[in-house]
């Protein structure tokens, strides 16, 4: 990965080396297509140059330690906050983004962020669940609801072929939405609850997993994961490839799901926050955007991007979702200190069986 990050930064910076005018951006490793690059490159005669992080919180140390030389940063939407009380973040000239008329309103004025001073949705993934279409649908078990992570009579059914993220916060949101709970909640007895239903289909599982039920989930090793949408997707692509007897699918819950969003943002120290709007709102073109749904399966927030979806996307209804189906969506709020720790009590205690 540090080879392909070091070779993506190495086009962009050489890319039409000529011009004088840089915008310098630190972002997810692989997010960005080279054409998205070169298409902006062409548009701005400017050059893009990239560093690359693997998670918030290494690309929030960088910059807490006083990193300099970035221009535009895009943070989930649950540092964000963080990122403003540090002053972190230049707030947006809306005058010049015209294209923030083709960000859904579902997806704007969110409580990270109210009326989007610093930030623009970018990327969304959302929570949910993923599965191998003809195991379960052989055992008679539906996806479309979280019983199927957390109900003990359906887990019977796939008994040991179920993963779910190694995350506190994730599994609980997952475990509330299926008792009807919002999972913003504030009172800490829900998350009781919450763990009480945890406790009884933990048995069921296989493990928890961060980073390979993708492969898992491809290969037919497991049949049900709980994780995000661009990695489904990615299993997805790779089953195709593999020629696989089965495909994955991927659906929301009825009960509701998890919204996660990366953002576009500039950073108060940023040497041109005039390029950095240029390439904001040039990604908030429907063209554009549909270029980053098309490569990593990403909801998209850009309303105008539908157009261009490749054909078998445009059906999908996590990609693609119906507006009913948006608002049974739900982004995180962060956590106060005394929320996280009894919640990592509570987790430290289910996974270890007590």
């Amino acid at each position: 990965m540090k080879k392909l990050a070091w070779l993506l930064t190495l086009m962009s910076a050489t890319a039409l080396a000529g011009t004088g005018d840089v915008l310098h951006l630190y972002n997810w490793s692989g997010s960005l297509s080279q054409k998205i690059l070169d298409d902006f490159q062409r548009q701005c005669a400017c050059r893009v140059v990239q560093d690359f992080y693997g998670d918030n919180e290494e690309m929030l140390a960088k910059l807490a330690s006083g990193a300099r030389g970035y221009d535009m940063v895009f943070p989930s939407s649950f540092v964000i906050q963080a990122m403003a009380k540090q002053h972190l973040l230049l707030p947006l000239d809306h005058g010049k983004l015209p294209n923030l008329r083709n960000v859904a309103p579902a997806y704007l004025n969110q409580s990270y962020d109210p009326g989007n001073t610093y930030t623009v949705p970018t990327v969304l993934s959302l929570t949910s669940v993923g599965y191998n279409v003809e195991a379960l649908k052989k055992r008679g078990v539906d996806a479309g609801s979280w019983a199927v992570i957390f109900d003990p009579a359906v887990l019977a059914k796939v008994k040991g072929k179920v993963t779910v993220l190694d995350s506190s916060r994730e599994v609980f949101a997952a475990a509330l939405m299926y008792l009807g709970i919002d999972p913003n909640t504030r009172n800490l007895a829900d998350y009781d609850k919450a763990a009480a239903v945890i406790r009884k289909a933990r048995p069921y599982w296989a493990t928890f997993s961060n980073a390979s039920y993708l492969k898992e989930l491809a290969v037919g090793n497991i049949w049900v994961s709980l994780g995000y949408s661009t990695e489904f997707f990615q299993a997805q692509e790779d089953a195709r490839a593999a020629k696989r007897k089965f495909s994955i699918g991927n659906v929301p819950q009825r009960e509701g799901n998890e919204l996660g969003v990366d953002t576009m943002a500039i950073l108060k120290s940023a040497r041109r926050p005039d390029l950095a709007l240029q390439f904001m709102n040039f990604m908030l073109e429907g063209r554009n955007a549909a270029q980053l749904t098309n490569l990593n399966g990403a909801t998209n927030p850009v309303s105008t991007a539908t157009a261009f979806f490749r054909p078998d996307l445009k059906a999908n209804p996590v990609i693609n979702p119906a507006p009913a189906t948006v608002r049974q969506w739900t982004v995180l709020r962060e956590l106060e200190p005394k929320e996280r720790r009894y919640l990592t009590r509570l987790w430290t205690r289910v996974k270890v069986g007590s």
